[in-house]
């Protein structure tokens, strides 16, 4: 869901108007925080690139690497988050104030702190804590920051605005915890899915498929539906279980239209249109009627000849103007012609964009209108 996530991710270095970079998310065996970064790096995220963002987190004892891998005839890539030791469980205010002091892009800094605060109001809810004090055991670890903040600085290299995700799968049993044996999916998983109002699918395998912290990831930055979009690239991020299928998470980055932008199509303004029929003012009077209906705030006024009841001829005056200026128009009209009503519509007006340009010629300088 996109409650805790920017709407439009707009400052990636790859953002364009026209169209509006997208990931879509593909969780058929689940997800996880060392799936995600190999599923964006296998669709084209640079690694290097990726561990000079993650240096800003001034967190010493980390290496990440990535190395082809596959499963069943399908290929793909496999992140791999290498640490020095294990560190002891750190709380949810512990984590906020590395990720404040970071020297991450901001969206970055605020997509890892959105996902962390999910896990941590998750967490509070299944254990009954406040959720200051939520202390993270496996996600608290130095792989799991580095999982997390790396999916939202992937997601940022690569220019992404929006991300999407499929349904993801669960698995079933039971798996060990810090707090002993807990049933699949963890607590933590169930509620980070209750909290997003998010889809899952079953799997018919005794395993646990969606961990909380790719729970987390999808859930903070997602939108569960599949856009129409123009596929620029696929990738696969495998993890390590064997399963009966290929183990992997995959992504698709590619174009959704902008339905917010200017250059789409073009705009379409609500006006009103107001007419009258007049068939007893002299002709020489609409010079001057003209003149100050465009005075009054018209857009466009013009004569259209008319022949009215028992073949009388006529003249039907039409103006376009904003609902605001109707008044003025209307006031107008009564003051300058004989008309003893006025009628109104409300219309569609479809304009491209314009612009102005001076073109010199052998008779002078000349503005033209181009569009």
């Amino acid at each position: 869901m996109l409650s805790l996530w920017p709407a439009r991710w707009t400052v990636g270095p790859n953002a364009r108007g026209v169209f509006v970079r997208i990931a879509w998310f593909d969780p058929y065996s689940g997800a996880s925080g060392d799936m995600v970064l190999g599923a964006l790096i296998d669709a084209g995220l640079s690694v290097d690139a990726l561990r000079d963002v993650l240096e800003g987190l001034h967190l010493p004892g980390w290496r990440l690497s990535a190395e082809a891998a596959g499963q069943h005839g399908i290929t793909g890539t496999r992140a791999i988050v290498a640490v020095d030791d294990d560190a002891p469980a750190r709380d949810w205010a512990v984590i906020r104030d590395l990720l404040e002091r970071a020297t991450l892009p901001e969206p970055v800094r605020d997509g890892a702190l959105a996902i962390f605060r999910a896990l941590a109001e998750a967490e509070a809810r299944v254990h009954g804590a406040d959720v200051e004090r939520v202390h993270f055991h496996e996600v608290g670890g130095v792989d799991a920051i580095i999982d997390i903040v790396g999916a939202a600085a992937g997601l940022y290299l690569l220019g992404v605005e929006r991300v999407f995700s499929g349904p993801p799968a669960l698995g079933r049993g039971f798996a060990q915890s810090q707090h002993g044996t807990i049933p699949i999916p963890a607590p933590a998983t169930a509620e980070l899915l209750a909290r997003a109002g998010a889809p899952s699918i079953d799997a018919d395998v005794q395993a646990e498929l969606l961990t909380p912290t790719g729970a987390a990831i999808l859930t903070t930055l997602a939108e569960f539906e599949r856009p129409l979009f123009r596929t620029t690239a696929v990738g696969s991020g495998f993890g390590q279980r064997q399963l009966p299928w290929p183990n992997a998470l995959r992504v698709w980055l590619g174009d959704l239209p902008d339905a917010d932008s200017a250059t789409e199509e073009p705009a379409a303004d609500s006006e009103l249109l107001l007419e009258v029929n007049i068939d007893d003012m002299n002709p020489e009077f609409y010079e001057l009627l003209i003149e100050r209906l465009f005075g009054a705030g018209a857009l466009d006024v013009f004569l259209t000849p008319i022949v009215m009841k028992r073949g009388r001829p006529a003249t039907k005056l039409s103006v376009i103007t904003g609902a605001d200026r109707r008044r003025e128009i209307e006031e107008t009209l009564f003051e300058n012609s004989s008309t003893f009503g006025v009628r109104a519509t409300r219309v569609e007006r479809t304009k491209t964009d314009r612009s102005w340009v001076t073109v010199a010629t052998r008779w002078g300088d000349v503005r033209l209108k181009l569009k």
